[in-house]
């Protein structure tokens, strides 16, 4: 048998089979990405679905608050005259439930139930104009009436009929204000009700496509299927699609008969030209050059035989092994370049991942343990912005033929192996080093490094003002690969630089638990409703006198995951990573909309603290948020305070400034709180502009006593001569308030007069100051008569 039809009969079923396994391997791939891609349509489909849902419910809970804050719900309530209040008042309802509406077409109706089934007034934008409430929202309405629940949303599907998204809301005839429980029997109910045209077509659309209905349950719905997706509409409903079986089937069916086709094909195609050029140039000759080759491939030779042969075959021969002998001193240069930074001449990451795996797999073969640690040269930018480029370079090239130095010397005198020494990135370096925990080494290579920086950096002559932050990791105890090891020495590094820089800090368990616990709050604040998960709560500030001149509201945050999580926790994470403006704007609606019930409480001169985020100031819309709470809620400017962290006035920018101006000229006032925290100068306080004050508590803390009267004194009277209120936070004991009163200030706050508390209970808490206020008039009144003479 000749070597051509050798190599045909050796290299048709190689190729064939390797074609059929590359189509195999290509359509499990492909398959699964199809099913992947499949899934996540569906889940998005079905998240769009949850979105129109949850946009139609907000809708028709603002227009049932819209409605009840207008003015004609409340005189249709108290009209006496049944046919003035069916003709003229109705029709004023009828107006403001049209005007409610950008689009016409869109179907409201309004329901005004007293009883358990007497509707009073029933009304529906339809071309029926003898329409009756439907029996199903009537049901709804008894079985909430029966309940304990003041209000409720209810979506209920009707056969032959669109489907219905319900807003109850009991009201009580003489507040018009949401009724106490024990009250509710002589409250009316008010209705609202909208058909959910987007979320039906999007549910038309979606059963349409999969040929099955979509399963709305008030129960959790599992996904049961590998196409099959849930999602929540909203509390207490759930909504699941679960497409049939064999939804797939003819894309994959045609898939296989592509690939089958390809494999085939490919296979046909390949065994022609190979058998073409084997029978053409294969020979003995080339078969013993190949041999030659074969061999100094598998290392069993360095180099390829000189030949004398004449001939193509010898000048074959010749050509392959000085292409050989190149290659080899080409690669032992690439190499070598590869692996180096290019400005340091040290490693570089490429090199440094490569020999670090390497070096991690001894150790753990030979049960040792390795120590990463990952340095960062604080205020570097510092250097190439003031001093240039190239003044920087030189820096980096310095930094790291010191550390190469100290590194080799330390461990050489430990008699360590050879460490690893490399520049990842910028101005980050990585030191590998293999020796034991406890020994000292590391220790001696961080302090050395420090010391290089401890009065500035010496180079050139001059000293520079950088630092560095070294993080510590160890293997196998703090990771058990390459990237989890630089993670964490990442991660101690930044806690070194929280630390106040030039320092070094040891991967811990607490630093992961931190890290965990920061991302796990992230995550719940990107899925977070704050209607759902937070409320507010208030604090009372008072005169020296004890009446309450301001409340401020104070956000509270209680996760159905984390449990109750403190604004000092929250905060700092929402404003890092962009989520605070959707709960800004929730604080502001929610404290707006409870401004009235505060002005109940203490008169209607009180003043509502909202605080807000300074990240928000550099945003266009905030202004406006304010304005449109004010209209919307009927509120007089001067009622709210703004309350801005002292911080703000440190990085106060044009943006900012423009902000701050037109609220104030729309007569809100402004307040700077927790001042004397570290941030603001006296410079600043002169020139800043506002009403108020607030020491923060640690200031109250340091000056209460009677040695710093003095200076609080001073304090004081410089906010005064500003013309600025101030307001002592923190007050906790009568003697804080006496001092405090005797240095002149204006206002207090804190856990002497009462802790924060909800709306309800501070209404409470008004009434027991009330009666504890009349007791004490009673009191001196009788002691007062006891006092004349007879």
């Amino acid at each position: 048998m000749t070597l051509g039809k050798r190599a045909f009969l050796l290299i048709f079923p190689v190729v064939l089979a390797g074609y059929v396994l590359a189509a195999a391997l290509l359509y499990l791939t492909q398959s699964a990405s199809i099913v992947g891609l499949e899934q996540a349509r569906l889940r998005q489909q079905l998240g769009l679905l949850a979105a129109a849902f949850q946009n139609e419910l907000t809708q028709n809970k603002s227009l049932i608050y819209s409605l009840v804050e207008g003015g004609a719900v409340r005189l249709f309530v108290k009209e006496a005259d049944p046919g003035y209040r069916s003709t003229a008042i109705g029709a004023q309802l009828q107006q403001s439930i049209t005007s409610l509406s950008d689009d016409a077409t869109r179907f409201m109706s309004m329901a005004i139930i007293r009883g358990p089934g007497s509707v009073e007034y029933y009304y529906e934008n339809s071309q029926d104009p003898f329409a009756s409430i439907p029996s199903e929202q009537l049901d709804q309405a008894r079985k909430l009436v029966d309940s304990p629940k003041l209000s409720d949303w209810a979506y209920i599907e009707r056969e032959g009929a669109d489907p219905l998204i319900v807003h109850s809301e009991f009201l009580d005839p003489l507040t018009f204000k949401r009724p106490l429980s024990s009250a509710k029997a002589g409250s009316i109910l008010i209705q609202t009700a909208t058909h959910p045209r987007a979320f039906q077509g999007i549910k038309a659309s979606l059963e349409r496509e999969y040929g099955v209905p979509l399963e709305i349950s008030t129960q959790p719905l599992a996904a049961e299927g590998d196409l099959a997706a849930t999602a929540r509409l909203g509390p207490a409903l759930y909504a699941r699609l679960t497409p049939k079986p064999g939804h797939l089937a003819p894309r994959l069916l045609n898939l296989q008969l592509l690939l089958a086709a390809g494999a085939i094909g490919l296979s046909l195609f390949t065994i022609g030209i190979v058998h073409i050029l084997v029978r053409r140039f294969i020979t003995n000759p080339v078969a013993r050059l190949d041999r030659q080759l074969t061999e100094v491939m598998s290392g069993e030779r360095s180099e390829i035989d000189a030949t004398s042969e004449a001939g193509e075959i010898g000048r074959l021969s010749v050509n392959m092994k000085q292409l050989h002998d190149n290659a080899v001193a080409s690669l032992g240069l690439v190499q070598s370049a590869s692996w180096t930074d290019t400005l340091t001449g040290i490693s570089n990451r490429e090199h440094f991942n490569l020999r670090s795996v390497q070096i991690l797999n001894e150790a753990q073969a030979a049960g040792a343990s390795c120590t990463l640690l990952f340095i960062d040269v604080d205020n570097f930018k510092f250097v190439n912005d003031k001093h240039g480029h190239k003044v920087g370079d030189e820096l980096l090239k310095t930094v790291a033929a010191q550390m190469r130095s100290i590194v080799a010397d330390i461990t050489a005198a430990q008699g360590h192996p050879e460490p690893l020494v490399a520049r990842l990135s910028g101005d980050e370096f990585a030191i590998m080093v293999q020796s034991q925990p406890g020994d000292g080494t590391v220790a001696a290579i961080s302090t050395a490094i420090l010391e290089l920086f401890a009065d500035g950096f010496e180079m050139l002559e001059k000293s520079f003002p950088v630092t560095a932050s070294i993080g510590i990791a160890v293997f196998p105890d703090d990771a058990a690969s390459l990237p989890e090891l630089l993670a964490h020495a990442d991660a101690a590094m930044y806690q070194a630089k929280a630390q106040g820089k030039n320092g070094s800090a040891r991967y811990s368990r607490s630093l992961h638990e931190m890290r965990t616990r920061r991302r796990r709050i992230e995550e719940e604040l990107r899925v977070m409703n704050p209607d759902d998960e937070m409320h507010l709560v208030y604090m009372p500030i008072v005169d020296g006198r004890g009446k309450v001149i301001a409340c401020e509201a104070l956000l509270r945050w209680t996760s159905p995951v984390l449990g109750r999580v403190t604004p000092d926790e929250f905060i700092p994470i929402a404003e890092t990573t962009g989520l605070f403006s959707k709960i800004d704007s929730w604080v502001i609606d929610k404290a707006m909309a409870g401004c009235g019930r505060i002005k109940e409480f203490f008169g209607p001169d009180t003043v509502l603290c909202i605080n807000i985020s300074s990240a928000e100031l550099y945003t266009r819309s905030i202004a406006d948020r304010f304005s449109d709470g004010l209209v919307r809620y009927g509120l007089d400017a001067r009622s709210i305070e703004i309350e801005l962290t002292e911080t703000f006035a440190v990085k106060l920018g044009d943006q900012s400034q423009r902000n701050i101006d037109a609220l104030r000229a729309k007569g809100f006032r402004i307040s700077i709180d927790d001042f004397g925290a570290g941030y603001t100068s006296v410079q600043q306080l002169i020139d800043y502009p506002a009403e108020t004050i607030k020491l923060d508590r640690s200031l109250v803390e340091s000056l209460t006593d009677a040695a710093a009267l003095s200076t609080l004194r001073a304090l004081i009277a410089l906010c005064h001569a500003r013309e600025m209120r101030v307001v002592a936070e923190g007050v906790d004991t009568p003697a804080k308030i006496s001092l405090l009163a005797a240095a002149g200030c204006d206002l207090y706050q804190g856990y002497l007069i009462t802790q924060p508390l909800t709306a309800d209970d501070l209404g409470l808490w008004a009434m027991q100051r009330l009666m504890k206020e009349a007791q004490r008039e009673a009191q001196e009144g009788a002691r007062r008569r006891r006092a004349q003479p007879a």
